[in-house]
């Protein structure tokens, strides 16, 4: 199913806009920086970064947004609520660093989501309930992502791959979205153990 949606933004013409400026966005949190680990496994079967380890892999159980608008996502399912909210990015409450005439960092940090330019938005906060315990999802987490496309356009029709994920085990949830951004897509994964934020992972630049 990835291959398919890989083929059809290709077909579209989606692809990386040439840069002439400093990238100062690194790929530590990288899915290919994982260790072969059951986090590693279980991200294969959803993330586009992670197609060519998910040959042979069977899907996790998918639970769907059930609500969404322009600055907001909502999950729900088996004892699991989620919800992302976005905010107009307001650049009077934060340093701009700038590469000639391009936006590189936000307060001193690179970011995701329309680099080189100044962001439209940013995300107000996420909330994630599990069994009715609030699992605290740190700002610092989210804090470099901009601009996130809850949805995109396939001819005329709005989707989504955004969904949260459960492990075989039930230890472990993922949270994940995708950002279909005209400067390369970015997605990430807020990973929770045991109802605790564990880490993220992130991946840009698909085309």
């Amino acid at each position: 199913m990835k291959i398919i949606f890989i083929s059809l933004l290709v077909a579209n013409g989606y692809c990386c806009v040439a840069q002439d400026f400093q990238d100062t966005r690194k790929k530590n949190e990288s899915f290919a920086k994982l260790p072969r680990t059951e986090i590693r496994a279980d991200l294969a079967t959803f993330t586009l970064a992670g197609i060519i380890d998910a040959v042979g892999k069977n899907e996790l159980q998918k639970i769907s947004f059930t609500s969404f608008g322009d600055n907001f996502m909502n999950f729900e399912g088996d004892s699991i609520k989620a919800s992302i909210q976005l905010a107009p990015f307001d650049k009077s409450k934060h340093r701009l660093d700038y590469d000639d005439k391009y936006l590189i960092r936000i307060d001193r940090k690179t970011y995701y989501g329309n680099y080189g330019t100044i962001p439209q938005t940013d995300i107000r906060h996420i909330t994630l309930i599990v069994d009715n315990d609030t699992v605290f999802i740190p700002p610092a987490a989210y804090a470099d992502i901009y601009n996130l496309n809850l949805t995109y356009n396939d001819r005329g029709t709005l989707r989504s791959r955004n969904a949260i994920y459960k492990s075989k085990d039930g230890h472990r949830i993922y949270l994940y979205v995708f950002c279909k951004d005209n400067t390369g897509s970015y997605e990430v994964t807020w990973i929770v153990q045991d109802k605790k934020y564990l880490r993220r992972v992130l991946d840009y630049g698909f085309m």
